[in-house]
């Protein structure tokens, strides 16, 4: 299965898929608004904008499973987003990332890019997964990893 043939639906809630981003890099990840890593939105955001143009897009899927940290609906979320961050990379409609109703994007993400001693379960906010043109996941890093410090291996896929 590719990437490209899984649906997911916008912030807004309108079905889709990630066909749109053929042949593009894109870093998928799982955000929240009232998490320690929050302000990494600012670095996210600064790297959308700085490789939109040479084929770039960062993915921010909503996930409420940790500390219940995205508990706004998707109007909330775009909301919190634009006028805290001005956002302008695609956001998605809240998913699960762990667990029986894990989003099948994620499914794939993980089994991809295991973690840690081969772990599959996203650990926290901010995980985020680097994908090649192809649909290749080329790497995933931990909330902790610095959108700043991905930067190289993007400009490396571009």
């Amino acid at each position: 299965m590719s990437i490209y043939d899984i649906e997911v639906h916008n912030i807004d809630g309108t079905p889709t898929s990630l066909a749109a981003f053929r042949n593009q890099v894109l870093l998928i990840v799982n955000v929240a608004s009232k998490c320690g890593f929050t302000p990494q939105y600012r670095g996210l955001e600064q790297l959308y904008r700085q490789y939109h143009a040479k084929g770039f897009a960062v993915l921010g899927f909503p996930c409420n499973q940790f500390g219940l940290q995205e508990p706004g609906d998707g109007a909330e979320i775009k909301s919190f987003c634009t006028l805290n961050y001005d956002i302008s990379f695609p956001l998605f409609a809240k998913i699960e990332v762990n667990g029986r109703k894990a989003h099948p994007l994620f499914e794939h993400l993980k089994s991809a890019q295991p973690g840690i001693l081969g772990t599959q379960s996203i650990k926290w906010n901010f995980t985020k997964f680097l994908i090649d043109r192809q649909g290749k996941v080329i790497k995933r890093y931990a909330p902790t990893d610095t959108p700043e410090s991905i930067a190289k291996d993007i400009e490396t896929l571009l």
